[in-house]
């Protein structure tokens, strides 16, 4: 990676912290309450009833080191690319028509770049080029769903296309709260086959009973993939079917109780909280695949199963200095049929790449940053940072490490990648700019087959606000 593009970004991460060391709040923004305040229309004297709008956007400057072999729009040979991009621009409505009864409806956009995220005909769409690119892309729902307290706290029931998931904590992870940079994608199990981003209709049931939380689901998933007659891979791929799915997460708090009127978890506290959690849940859903070991043989159907463990600790460690740590952890143990796997790539630029007799190291994940994400076999993925004192003007740095260990029956050999971040915290979750360096393996193409080809980089600066 070119050091002129590291030099940079470094230093659009430290310059608002080297400021703050110099001057005092009052000085540089005399006057101003930069606290959060929700966003709340109150429908009746006491708060029971009431309106609340949630808002946010998150922008990425990424700068990549794209997969062997990789071509640009013009079907030229491209090492690196360059893009600011919108990662997320969402909105939520939370409305409490009583102390029983809420709505909530949450729309947005999803990684809109340059040449993704546009509409139908558009390059972004895959189709040919039109000059438009990546513009205009569609809002849709990610949530819409009610629900009634049956017995508040202990016992809640809803239904519509929702968020409750199961298998793990990082499977319903709030987006306005991560540590890290993101999610590492593989939490979301389905992510765009038979959900609607980590979202499916169902009806879910959801409560607290003492110290255990939990949450379980049984949804109608979203047709995706071929007509099980017309498979004719080896290994499984996607194929229709109307089969329902259950899935589940159940976790034990053991110090401070979290709340779960939304479904989102949160990634850290920052230490004002003292959490330490242990959770388990699962997934499955029969005939979402199918396989054909060769032209004769009958075509074989196969279930999912999704199955996951973690624990989750996030504390203050000095409340006088401002200091914590927060620490996750998980298992996963994935079942989607033999040899199944999804390379997958977020604001991924360029999928295309040379044919291996032009170039015999090309990518055979794709290109750009595609790379193996979600398949048959066992993840495991541990994350941890640390809040360093406040600076003079309550801004904070935090800095984190994330290590992703992947075993994919595809594949046959197991690989490990790494992400180095570093957040500056103006105001919490609601002001921060975060700068991540992510590892990611590559595999080059041996007559149809993946074989390790060393790893390449990608170097992130997110702006993310909310209100």
């Amino acid at each position: 990676m070119p050091t002129k593009n590291i030099t940079l970004a470094a230093a659009l991460l430290l310059y608002l912290p080297v400021q703050a060391q110099v001057n005092s709040t009052a000085e540089l923004l005399p006057g101003i309450d930069h606290s959060y305040k929700p966003m709340t229309l109150k429908l009746d004297d006491k708060g029971q009833k009431f309106i609340r709008l949630i808002t946010w956007h998150q922008m990425w400057v990424t700068h990549t080191q794209n997969n062997p072999g990789t071509l640009d729009v013009n079907g030229k040979p491209l090492n690196s690319t360059t893009d600011v991009a919108i990662r997320r621009s969402r909105f939520l409505v939370q409305a409490q028509v009583s102390p029983r009864f809420m709505i909530i409806s949450h729309w947005g956009i999803n990684n809109q770049s340059f040449i993704n995220g546009g509409s139908a005909g558009t390059l972004g769409s895959g189709a040919s080029a039109t000059g438009q690119g990546g513009k205009r892309p569609q809002l849709y729902m990610h949530d819409a769903w009610t629900e009634y307290a049956v017995k508040p706290g202990k016992f809640h029931l809803g239904a519509g296309l929702h968020y409750w998931n199961g298998v793990s904590r990082l499977s319903s992870q709030s987006t306005l709260t991560f540590m890290t940079l993101d999610a590492p994608i593989f939490n979301w199990y389905n992510i765009e086959t038979t959900d609607q981003f980590a979202r499916q209709l169902g009806i879910y049931a959801k409560g607290q009973l003492g110290k255990l939380d939990y949450r379980v689901h049984l949804n109608k998933p979203f047709a995706f993939g071929a007509s099980p007659s017309a498979v004719n891979s080896a290994n499984a791929v996607n194929v229709l079917n109307e089969n329902w799915s259950t899935g589940g997460y159940l976790n034990y708090m053991f110090w401070d109780k979290e709340s779960n009127v939304l479904p989102f978890f949160a990634g850290t506290y920052f230490g004002s909280k003292k959490v330490f959690t242990i959770g388990a849940g699962w997934y499955s859903q029969k005939g979402v695949t199918a396989s054909r070991k060769s032209p004769t043989d009958s075509v074989q159907e196969h279930n999912q199963s999704n199955l996951g463990v973690d624990v989750f600790l996030d504390m203050p460690v000095n409340k006088k200095k401002g200091t914590a740590v927060s620490v996750y952890s998980v298992f996963y143990k994935y079942n989607f049929g033999p040899n199944y796997l999804r390379n997958i790539g977020i604001l991924n630029l360029h999928a295309n790449t040379q044919p291996v007799s032009a170039k015999p190291d090309a990518s055979w994940a794709g290109g750009g940053n595609l790379q193996p994400t979600i398949g048959t076999g066992s993840i495991w993925y541990t994350q941890a940072g640390y809040l360093l004192p406040k600076l003079k003007n309550g801004t904070a740095f935090m800095p984190y490490a994330a290590f992703t260990y992947k075993n994919f029956d595809r594949i046959g050999k197991a690989s490990g990648q790494f992400d180095l971040g570093m957040n500056y915290l103006l105001s919490g979750h609601n002001a921060k700019i975060t700068l991540q360096y992510s590892s990611r393996p590559v595999y080059k193409n041996i007559n149809g087959n993946p074989e390790r080809n060393g790893s390449k980089g990608e170097l992130v600066l997110q702006t993310h606000i909310f209100l």
